[in-house]
């Protein structure tokens, strides 16, 4: 069998964990963060969880994540 192919795009959005969970950052911080509040660009910076129901689908694109 031939080696499988990484999704470049995803490679560069998603990091598998440790215990096998998909790490994403949260959008809404390129522009327009005068109109943002404090609380909500602090909330914004932190990463977050893909939620079960991609989890999968995310996985595919990186076989070897």
């Amino acid at each position: 069998m031939p080696k499988l192919k990484t999704n470049k795009g995803a490679a560069k959005r998603f990091k598998i964990t440790g215990t096998g969970k998909v790490k994403r950052n949260k959008s809404g911080m390129r522009h327009m963060l005068t109109s943002k509040a404090k609380k909500v660009k602090r909330v914004l910076r932190k990463s977050d969880l893909v939620s079960k129901t991609h989890e999968d689908s995310i996985k595919k694109l990186l076989p070897y994540g």
